[in-house]
């Protein structure tokens, strides 16, 4: 399974134009704060590109959804994939890509005022799009990739 998984990123890199050595440099890279019941690592890390799971506004504390609707969730959400970058002694300033998930393109706004409070310009490549769903019933999810 490991080698399958290897083959997909490889597949998966030089599809995008990036590389990583055929001896396998590649790390999945997860804290002791993930939950392991979860079928996916926080970041991989293949050559000097990190490819980090989606985040949803989950309070880590709680484990529930952040409260205070779409605002709350896009924030908790940010506060997570900076957080996780930290944990693996990566900051936002590594992030070169965003995809955003939302239920409702309506929130585009909202979600880029929140937005401008995480990252500075020169902003990350991003784009956006309207699901039907989320998980957890999540408002929005962001998933990015960054560079090393």
């Amino acid at each position: 399974m490991n080698s399958l998984i290897k083959t997909a990123f490889l597949a998966s890199t030089l599809i995008t134009g990036s590389a990583f050595s055929a001896s396998g440099n590649v790390d999945f890279l997860n804290t002791g704060k993930a939950n392991p019941n979860l079928p996916f690592s926080q970041i991989v890390k293949a050559g000097n590109t990190l490819y980090m799971s989606g985040q949803i506004g989950i309070n880590p504390a709680t484990g529930k959804l952040a409260t205070g609707g779409f605002e709350g969730e896009t924030k908790q959400t940010l506060k997570n994939i900076k957080r996780t970058l930290e944990l693996h002694n990566y900051s936002m300033s590594n992030v070169v890509k965003c995809t955003v998930m939302l239920t409702d393109i309506n929130d585009f706004k909202a979600f880029n005022a929140i937005y401008t409070q995480y990252f500075s310009a020169p902003y990350p490549a991003r784009s956006a799009f309207a699901v039907k769903a989320l998980a957890l019933d999540s408002l929005v999810e962001v998933e990015c990739i960054g560079a090393v």
